[in-house]
């Protein structure tokens, strides 16, 4: 809820502060990055400000609870009336005032069996992940909405692979923590698939997990956790999100700045571009994105229906997610934020219903059908889930072998990657998915808004990342 909408509330609230100076964008799209004291510094609360709100708010009888000036947040409890007017310039927005929850779970289960399941390592293995690489060193941060899981089948999932149990750190935000079968089950399964999938394809990693409500302020607090923890992490990984045109403004626009900072921190954040085709569940006739995936400072991860054979490693064939009945990869354009000059060559189409184009959604893709789906163990069963929730830990995972090898930080990765995007070629690093629809866009060779650049061809991807972020000599 924004600052001058606030409203007589008890309890704890999340005030978020304006900063002292705008993040510059040659630093949001660069290599270089910030340290946490310089950001602070540069880039956090001015400390007036802090003491100005701290000075207003005790003397109408509310207590600060923590103050945190790097992430221009401050915590307070107490019966908060209207924000006073002194304050207006100063409070952006402030979360705890909604209770309602906001987003939902990326994944698919179909019924009847799938055509075929892979673990997580074979599609490591199908997608060329590069080799002598596990992660090690690098921190993979996963925000989990709710939900909970059993430490019986982690042991039991990882022990079948074949796989050492991956370092879980589990971080509460909020009053949230581990509790499977407490909430919904959709949310448990989320938490599952999440940590086995990104814990078997980077098993060097050390996993993180932050468990939130489902309001916005357990959003915001838990994204401000992950993107200012220490140590900093290679990349966060979101796997829900909400149609663009429902977000509630106050949030979205409080996270898309909060994604920003993390490029400037180093941080690579990656989200699922959504199950429900070109609509993204808004049934209105036209054509939506979800976000945060539509966020121009996250890598949007699109989904695709993966046909191979993991013996051998070859792929037989690779086309869009589609399989009806509001089961297909999401993806389009953006209606809130601007075409990225990073994109220009992608040839995205106009908004719907508009003469101009605005962000295209995805980035990428890996496979997201339930009916070539992924293995996961849950309540002692093992079962196979699709979606792009499933796709984004893989590319998680993926970001954090890549970090590893070149032994530097990739923060936002599309400046890089779109750097190779050329009409009728494939871009440096990806298979190109030319066949299927999402239902509105078709595919093409290139980009297109269904599996963006396409899926990961992990080592030469490597190779292109290698060769774009090593400084010329001359």
């Amino acid at each position: 809820m924004s600052a001058d909408e606030a409203e007589m509330v008890d309890g704890e609230l999340t005030l978020l502060l304006r900063r002292r100076r705008e993040l510059p964008g040659h630093l949001i799209e660069g290599l270089d990055v910030v340290s946490k004291d310089e950001f602070a510094e540069k880039y956090g609360a001015d400390p007036a400000d802090v003491d100005l709100v701290r000075e207003v708010l005790e003397a109408a009888g509310v207590e600060i609870v923590s103050v945190d000036t790097a992430a221009r947040r401050v915590v307070v409890a107490g019966k908060l009336p209207s924000l006073p007017v002194q304050l207006n310039d100063i409070v952006l927005s402030v979360f705890g005032l909604g209770p309602q929850p906001y987003v939902r779970p990326q994944y698919r289960i179909l019924p009847g069996q799938p055509q075929v399941v892979y673990t997580p390592p074979e599609l490591g293995h199908l997608y060329e992940f590069p080799a002598d690489t596990d992660g090690t060193g690098q921190t993979l941060a996963i925000i989990s909405v709710t939900g909970g899981y059993r430490q019986q089948d982690m042991d039991s999932y990882f022990a079948q692979l074949g796989i050492p149990n991956p370092v879980i750190r589990n971080v509460n935000i909020d009053g949230a923590k581990n509790e499977p079968g407490k909430g919904a089950a959709e949310a448990d399964r989320e938490v599952v698939l999440d940590l086995q999938i990104a814990g078997s394809l980077a098993t060097g990693v050390q996993l993180v997990n932050y468990f939130s409500p489902n309001t916005d302020k357990g959003i915001i607090d838990a994204l401000h956790a992950a993107v200012h923890a220490s140590p900093t992490p290679t990349v966060i990984s979101i796997s829900w999100g909400a149609p663009e045109a429902t977000f509630p403004v106050h949030l979205r626009d409080a996270m898309n700045d909060l994604f920003a900072e993390a490029a400037i921190l180093g941080v690579t954040v990656v989200a699922a571009s959504g199950d429900d085709g070109s609509n993204a569940g808004v049934h209105d006739g036209g054509s939506h994105v979800m976000f945060p995936a539509s966020s121009p400072y996250v890598l949007a991860c699109g989904g695709t229906t993966l046909v191979g054979d993991p013996a051998t490693g070859t792929i037989e064939s690779e086309t869009v997610w589609n399989t009806g009945s509001a089961s297909a990869t999401g993806g389009g354009v953006s209606t809130v934020f601007d075409l990225p000059a990073w994109q220009a060559k992608a040839d995205v189409p106009n908004r719907y219903g508009q003469h101009q184009a605005g962000r295209g959604v995805p980035d990428v893709a890996a496979n997201a059908d339930p009916m070539t789906g992924y293995q996961v163990l849950i309540d002692g069963k093992l079962g196979f889930v699709g979606g792009t929730s499933a796709a984004t830990p893989l590319w998680a995972a993926l970001v954090c072998r890549l970090v590893e090898a070149l032994g530097r930080p990739l923060g936002l990765l599309q400046p890089l990657v779109y750097q190779d995007l050329a009409p009728s070629k494939v871009t440096a690093g990806f298979r190109d998915v030319v066949v299927g629809d999402n239902g509105a866009y078709a595919a093409r060779p290139g980009w297109d808004p269904n599996t963006g650049l396409g899926s990961p061809h992990g080592t030469a991807l490597l190779a292109a990342l290698r060769k774009m972020s090593t400084p010329n000599p001359t």
